[in-house]
């Protein structure tokens, strides 16, 4: 394999800028500039390259660069060199313009719109950049050099595509018929070091009561559900729950795209697989389910559950896979029995009501709500606890709850998180299991 087709260089024109410069090349370069020609130079001069004499291939750029600048006698500064040679850099072995920004670790989002409209989520918020692309056809460059390495395509028979950036970040695309102002990119990133319940309870998501609640329940089987709006937060915690799992038991993790990272090491990952062009080939969540419940594990992790699985998932759950783990969409720990209910009976299975519900209430136990605020923080606001089913109704009691008390100067929401005073119904079975629950979660101390 030569070096060009290693670093995807054979889907790429002259690049444009990605952001303003400070220096006076602060317009789009076309392809017979400095920029241009410095690309096209390297591109030319690296097509014979093997794969396998190079072992840094930036290094190797900067060298070919430096020897490009003198063959030219470019009389330009220092700085305009450097400039120059970064974003041929991000065109050649990153993805574009939007390389720092995937590089910014205060960056939670990247949002591209089309060529001029790029935003990030930066702290819960969205901001615009004045990061941008050449035109369409350099956006929809980079969505292929992104999905292509995946065994992906995205064209007018497929014009959608999730997938995953080699840091797990997850990627959607979408482009013309379907877009009508273009190419349209989204990158959701994620943490290279996963975030643990210390840096959880530092975010304010939980308090440290929770904290120690949730891993109780984890340690001891419970299966547990975390429900969430979009963008709440819900893989990132599902992330830290799986970390209270002992190391010895055996986890399978079923997800769309690969994005958990779990610190144990006996842990098999299983990702979802769109039909083919001919539309073949498919393998969804509720097929690798089933699947799962043939490795033997201990403990089943599904990143999402958001259609027919969900049957298979409960049915698990109430067949002695206890401890399992997923997430699902939805506004409340209430929405989220209604929502199972739906993708139950999506499974083609014409099942009264009252067996799905009795289903569900022998199957969860916990409920994790999480809900990101005006201020885009995200908190765990509802901790409840499923008790089962009376009459036609699962009955639900909140164990603890996020209670809000104002906002302040800086438009933060402020709030504290507080024990209902209930003892949990689980509480004889955390305690068996070691987990002695302090009197202090029973005491009333709403205001």
């Amino acid at each position: 394999m030569s070096l060009l087709k290693r670093m995807g260089k054979e889907e790429l024109a002259s690049p444009g800028f990605s952001h303003k410069s400070t220096f006076h090349l602060n317009k789009l370069v076309e392809s017979d500039t400095v920029e241009g020609k410095l690309h096209n130079y390297l591109v030319e001069s690296m097509k014979s390259i093997k794969e396998d004499d190079v072992a840094d291939y930036a290094k190797l750029i900067e060298e070919k660069a430096d020897a490009f600048f003198e063959e030219e006698k470019l009389t330009i500064s220092y700085e305009d060199k450097k400039y120059i040679l970064e974003h041929v850099k991000h065109e050649l072995i990153g993805f574009g313009p939007i390389t720092p920004l995937l590089s910014d670790y205060t960056i939670t989002e990247v949002m591209v719109n089309g060529p001029d409209e790029v935003y990030v989520e930066r702290k819960g918020k969205i901001e615009k950049t004045i990061v941008h692309f050449k035109d369409d056809d350099h956006v929809l460059r980079v969505i292929e050099k992104i999905v292509h390495p995946l065994g992906r395509r995205i064209d007018e028979s497929s014009p959608m595509v999730d997938a995953r950036l080699p840091d797990g970040s997850r990627v959607n695309a979408i482009i013309p018929p379907l877009s009508v102002d273009g190419p349209i990119l989204t990158i959701r990133k994620f943490s290279e070091r996963p975030f643990t319940v210390q840096d959880l309870i530092r975010f304010g998501t939980m308090n440290k009561d929770i904290a120690e609640f949730i891993q109780a329940a984890v340690a001891s089987k419970l299966n547990v559900f975390i429900s969430g709006g979009t963008g709440s937060g819900k893989t990132s915690s599902l992330n830290v729950l799986s970390s209270f799992i002992p190391p010895n038991e055996r986890i399978v993790t079923i997800e769309d795209a690969a994005e958990l990272k779990l610190s144990q090491s006996h842990v098999v990952s299983l990702e979802s697989r769109p039909p083919n062009i001919e539309g073949e080939g498919e393998v969804t969540i509720r097929d690798l389910v089933r699947n799962a419940l043939r490795m033997r594990p201990d403990r089943i992790i599904v990143g999402e559950v958001r259609s027919a699985e969900a049957l298979d998932m409960l049915q698990a759950m109430n067949t002695g896979h206890e401890g399992s783990l997923g997430t699902g969409h939805a506004n409340s720990p209430r929405d989220l029995l209604a929502r199972l209910e739906t993708m139950v009976l999506m499974s083609g299975f014409d099942l009264p009501i009252r067996a799905i519900r009795e289903q569900i209430a022998g199957a969860l136990d916990l409920i994790v709500h999480q809900s990101r605020m005006r201020d885009g923080k995200r908190r765990i606001t509802h901790v409840t606890e499923v008790l089962g089913l009376e009459g036609d109704v699962i009955v639900l009691q909140d164990l603890f709850v996020f209670k809000e008390t104002g906002i302040d100067v800086d438009g933060n929401v402020k709030g504290v998180f507080k024990s209902t005073g209930i003892r949990p119904h689980c509480a004889e079975r955390l305690e068996m299991n070691g987990f002695p629950i302090p009197s202090t979660w029973y005491v009333e101390e709403w205001s």
